[in-house]
Parts: structure tokens; sequence; C-alpha cells
């Protein structure tokens, strides 16, 4: 394979995975450095949703009179605990000010953007890398209790359907004809058809891993403390192995990219939102495919193995201790929803998603800094935009 150029990829995230098995598909002598084995952040622990109809930001108009209701309120589905206020101030000013209409669209063009074909390259990676299977093709069913219900989630569909978005509004029979289980409570639903499942994200990311492998990638598992320019014009990584030099160096550290982006005077303003599971072991019958119970801002998958209950935002930083009353919730609700579950064995788990303010991930070169490459920022969706993602930084290093 002739090779072009050297390249370091920090974060072994289902984003930095991509990236290097891309770079390496491309020729590129490739190394991926973790402290953890790849796929054990938040690329473990994700809903397995691909969803380019998410193009709604997280901060939407209105959303400043719900944030006195997150701070002291720890059922509420978005919590900031008051210890964590101060060190989130910053952020949530930046996250008010993301939600004014004009932002708003100019957030969800760019989401739409990045979001292309989505599905269709998920399809033929998973086939590539020989893992078909974990591709689930039955769209998502937003449920509501309601009509007002409904109503008040009018503003994000709309601004799907500005940006080509289809879906299909369903009453009550409709929704038993799509998951017979489907709790008694929610009376009109939403069906997306062109949105899919990964029914396993852990061991499709390792299936990627192996083909990277495959293809000479290297993978080197230790602590990268910084990052500096080097004599040559490349970059030396300082890393808990020692040190280690390529010619271009992408971060897609998740969370933990401000810490290697600080000293290099790129101030992003990135925050983690805390994100928690259930799952509850053996059948998952519950539901067919992905179903969002809106009102708790809760999704439910039916992995291979089991019923995985995800959801709930928390801003309460890197260093706190998981909050085991946020699964709790989680698990509370899904009992509540699928009275089947109950006495159930279950799993919780809890994981650091990247977000920026507008929800609008940072994908590209550095405008400061020659041959660094930023991944950063996907929030909820970098599952679903890890393929797309991986060719915009290999056509932008390397031509399209």
């Amino acid at each position: 394979m002739q090779q072009r150029g050297t390249c370091a990829v920090v974060g072994a995230g289902i984003i930095g995975v991509c990236i290097a098995y891309e770079l390496t598909k491309r020729g590129v002598d490739t190394v991926l450095i973790d402290k953890d084995e790849p796929g054990r952040g938040s690329s473990y622990g994700n809903s397995g949703a691909i969803s380019p109809a998410s193009v709604a930001p997280l901060a939407m108009p209105g959303v400043l009179a719900s944030v006195p209701g997150m701070l002291g309120h720890p059922d509420s589905p978005l919590f900031l605990p008051w210890r964590y206020f101060p060190r989130a101030l910053p952020w949530l000013a930046r996250f008010v000010w993301a939600s004014r209409p004009s932002a708003v669209e100019k957030s969800a063009t760019r989401l739409a953007e990045i979001h292309q074909q989505a599905v269709s390259l998920h399809e033929a990676l998973a086939n590539e890398v020989g893992a078909p299977e974990v591709i689930l093709k039955r769209g998502h069913l937003h449920l509501y209790p309601n009509e007002r219900a409904l109503n008040g989630d009018r503003a994000s569909w709309r601004l799907r359907e500005r940006h080509g978005i289809t879906f299909t509004r369903i009453a009550r029979p409709e929704i038993l004809d799509l998951e017979p289980q489907a709790p008694a409570g929610y009376q009109v639903g939403i069906y997306l058809e062109n949105q899919a499942t990964l029914r396993n994200p852990f061991r499709y990311l390792h299936a990627i891993f192996a083909k990277f492998l495959d293809n000479g990638g290297r993978f080197v598992q230790a602590n990268v403390q910084s990052l500096k320019n080097d004599a040559n014009g490349g970059w030396t990584l300082d890393t808990s192995s020692g040190p280690m030099n390529a010619q271009h160096v992408v971060v897609a550290a998740g969370a933990w990219s401000r810490r290697l982006l600080r000293p290099l005077g790129i101030q992003l303003p990135l925050e983690t939102q805390r994100g928690y599971h259930v799952q509850f072991r053996g059948d998952a019958a519950a539901v067919s495919r992905t179903v969002v119970l809106t009102d708790h801002k809760a999704f439910f998958t039916p992995m291979e193995d089991g019923l995985r209950v995800g959801g709930t935002v928390e801003l309460a930083g890197l260093k706190a201790e998981p909050n085991l009353h946020r699964a709790d919730i989680l698990a509370r609700i899904a009992k509540r929803a699928f009275p089947q579950l109950e006495g159930q064995p279950y799993d919780t788990w809890m994981g650091h998603r990247p977000c920026m303010p507008d929800s609008v991930p940072v994908i590209g070169p550095s405008k400061k800094r020659p041959g660094l490459w930023l991944a950063v920022g996907h929030g909820h969706l970098g599952l679903t935009d890890s393929v797309g993602t991986a060719k915009i930084i290999a056509d932008g290093m390397l031509g399209p």
C-alpha cells in the first residue's frame, strides 16, 4: 500500500476509529492512541441511534425558561447540580445565545450537511467490515402522550421539515401496528422511516478497529499528555509510553479534547453532557426499533444482548462520580412503560458526551496549527456522524 505521510489519531471512540480506518484505506501510516481499550468511552454506552433527522440543536428558542428547572431538580431530563453551576455558567451563556432563531437555523443547516447519507454510509461500512447484521433498518418512533405534547415540539418538527426530513404523524392504532407493546399512555406518534439503529455499537466499533489493524494501522494504549510542533514541521506527542512523532495529528478525544487543545491556543467551548443508560439483560422484545418516549427524553433500543434505555443530560463535569440516581430514573421510566421488565436484572452505565453550545461539532483543520485536525463536539450524534466525519477529515488531509 502506498504511504501518504504519517498521522496520529488521538481518541479511540467511534469517531477516532472511523477516522483511523479511513486514513489507512487511503494509504496513510496511522497510529491510533487512547488511554483505554478502543470503544470504552461514550461509544460503548450510546443508544445506537443512526439519526440523520436530528437536525434540531439542543438549544432551541425558549430554552432560557428551562434553565431554572435544571438547577437542583435531580429528576429533570436536563440536570445541572448547583455545585457545578459556576463552572458551567460560561457554557450555559453560549448555550442560551445559540438558541436564537437565526442561530438555530444556522446550526440546523450545518447539522443537516454533516448528517448527509449517514444511514447508507453506515450500511456500507458494516458490510465492509463484515458486520452487516448490526444495522437494524426499521426507522425510529417518537411517542407523545397527546396532541398538546406534540404541539410543544412543533418547532423542532417544522425545523426538520425545512431541511428535507420526512416523517409521518400516526395515531394510536398505527402505533400499535408498529409496536404492539407500546405503552398505553401514548396516543400520538411520529414515525421516521429512514432512520436506523445499531444493535451492538461496541461490536461494530471493534469490527472497524480490526480492519484498521488489518490495513497496517497501529494501536498504542497510552495517555497523550501534550502536543507540540516539532522542528520538522510535524508534531511530537508526549505520551505515557514515551514521545511519538507524526506529520498530522487528529484530536478526537471527546470531552477530554479541551485539555490537549488549550495549551495550543485553541479554546473550544466544549462541555461534557454526562449520559446514562440501563440495559436489561436478556429479552429485548419490548420494542422492535428505536422508540423515544418524548416526555421523558428516553430512548428504548433493542440491542443484541438486551433492551437498552438511554437518555437524560447531566452537566457535572469530568471528575464527579456517576450519579446512580440518574440511571434509577431511567429504570423507573422503563418499568412503568413496560411492566414486564419488573424484576428483570439490568446493568447501568455513564459516559461523557462532548457537546458544543450550538450542538455543531468542530470538524476539519486547525486554522492556527498546520497539521492539526479536529473532530470534536459531536454530542449525542457521534455514532450518526462518525463515518461522515472520517471522510471529511480524510478528504481535507488528502483530497477527495
